[in-house]
């Protein structure tokens, strides 16, 4: 089973509208709150195998062997 891409834009919209509209924070404040956790998801999601260091949607979620054909990563790594 192969994970959705992952979509940093929509991610960040959401936060920014989020901590405007519904916190009333000013936009700069917004857009720093929505860059350091698309930073941290982005990180939650790429592979810590120094060989590899490919997205979680390049691994098979099952077995997670990663799908990129010039990679030698045998496991997904947290």
């Amino acid at each position: 089973m192969l994970e959705k891409q992952f979509n940093h834009n929509l991610l960040y919209n959401g936060i920014v509208h989020y901590y405007m509209d519904k916190k009333l924070y000013s936009k700069e404040k917004a857009n720093f709150i929505a860059q350091t956790i698309v930073r941290k998801e982005t990180q939650k999601r790429i592979c810590k195998n120094k060989l590899c260091m490919h997205f979680t949607h390049n691994h098979i979620r099952n077995s997670e062997i990663c799908l990129v054909i010039d990679c030698k990563c045998n496991q997904f790594t947290k």
